[in-house]
């Protein structure tokens, strides 16, 4: 099993671009694609199908060695067993998720500045999101923070740092060339025709 440490691209089975039915389907291309660590997130499903896709998806990404992360049920995580979980911006949000799901799943934070990311590690997160760099379908509320802090970020914060909100293809150059190390992907998968190779090329790209 990869560690989160080691993990360069992370992606998201978000629900809101992919349907219930294709789950398992979009799961298994992103981990033959190569993507590192894999999150389940389903923002308008019920607890019980939401836990139902999570143990669909963890046969699949155990095969490949892939993390699954759970977003923000901790007690489906915890259920099931996923190697990680993610939180929101919540003041306690760390310590309730470990807790909740233990020593041995990693924590993950969003966050959406430089205070917010030195906070999170200081609450003890495993890996932090940062963004979003750009305005994103995912997170239409959310105010795009650029790419002006990635540098600064990274000087500030020792952990695994995935810089999040609209990542792609066309953008990935000027992301890296602002001092990313690891980014996380969307939209850019999901919808892409060949969701493989979309990954393979994009990875292979990194630093």
């Amino acid at each position: 099993m990869k560690r989160i440490q080691d993990a360069r691209l992370y992606g998201i089975v978000d629900l809101g671009y992919v349907t219930s039915t294709n789950v398992e389907r979009m799961t298994a291309q992103l981990c033959v694609g190569g993507v590192d660590v894999l999150q389940l997130r389903a923002k308008k499903l019920e607890k019980a199908e939401i836990e139902a896709l999570a143990r669909l998806m963890l046969p699949i990404t155990r095969e490949h060695g892939v993390p699954l992360v759970i977003n923000d049920h901790l007690d489906i995580a915890a259920t099931v067993g996923s190697e990680g979980v993610h939180v929101g911006q919540d003041d306690d949000a760390v310590a309730r998720a470990r807790a909740a799901v233990g020593t041995s799943v990693f924590v993950g934070k969003s966050t959406h500045s430089l205070t917010q990311a030195v906070a999170a590690q200081a609450e003890g997160a495993d890996y932090i999101g940062f963004g979003p760099l750009y305005a994103t379908g995912t997170k239409p509320d959310y105010v795009p923070i650029g790419l002006q802090d990635i540098t600064e970020v990274h000087q500030r914060v020792t952990l695994p740092i995935f810089c999040i909100g609209g990542v792609n293809a066309a953008r990935l150059d000027e992301i890296v060339a602002a001092g990313a190390r690891r980014v996380v992907v969307v939209s850019a998968f999901l919808q892409a025709a060949d969701v493989g190779a979309e990954v393979r090329a994009l990875k292979a790209r990194l630093p």
